[in-house]
């Protein structure tokens, strides 16, 4: 099936090799709780996980730059097979932590797509091909971005974002179609 998306549009996303988000306030709602022993606990969208599993698949690198530290980060991460070198926590440059993902990945900034939702995000939003922001992010991220998402933060934005890119390049049938098949057989294709 060909993708309705605006030549414009198309243009910026066809050339994507790289995909990076932040996580607080894109892969979840930007909520942060604290068990009486002072663990953060954060809760992830199963849509965006899936939709990040589907661009590794499709040979898109994923990478995750994060201003905050958390196990929980790690053990998703690993959980959708991010490699622990896409992993950026801690991060107080996340424009300079771009280039380091795209040194391992070997692309540049036009073949970057990444997703923002606060003022940290904004260096890194303003030099890649394609930025994107969930509905929720902060005006000054939004007004920088190629497309503000209709979902918000952690509440499958990240599907957005990654169903648009899959499909501008012609590979989203091609990953969901064992699904489709399995459902269509009556097989159970749950995972």
């Amino acid at each position: 099936m060909t993708s309705h998306l605006p030549a414009t549009m198309r243009r910026l996303v066809e050339p994507i090799r790289l995909f990076v988000t932040d996580v607080d306030g894109v892969l979840t709602d930007g909520s942060l709780l604290y068990t009486d022993e002072g663990e953060s606990c954060k809760r992830f969208c199963v849509r965006d996980g899936l939709a990040l599993h589907l661009l590794c698949r499709a040979g898109i690198a994923v990478g995750i730059i994060s201003g905050r530290r958390s196990p929980a980060v790690t053990v998703r991460c690993r959980e959708l097979g991010i490699r622990d070198e896409m992993v950026i926590q801690g991060s107080r440059d996340k424009a300079g932590d771009l280039e380091l993902l795209e040194k391992l990945v070997g692309v540049e900034d036009n073949a970057v797509a990444a997703m923002g939702d606060d003022l940290p995000d904004l260096p890194l939003l303003q030099r890649v091909g394609f930025a994107a922001c969930p509905a929720d992010a902060v005006p000054e991220v939004a007004a920088a971005c190629h497309l503000i998402c209709g979902a918000s933060g952690g509440a499958g934005a990240v599907r957005e974002v990654a169903e648009l890119i899959l499909k501008a390049q012609a590979r989203w049938q091609e990953l969901v179609a064992p699904w489709h098949a399995g459902y269509a057989e009556g097989e159970d294709t749950s995972e």
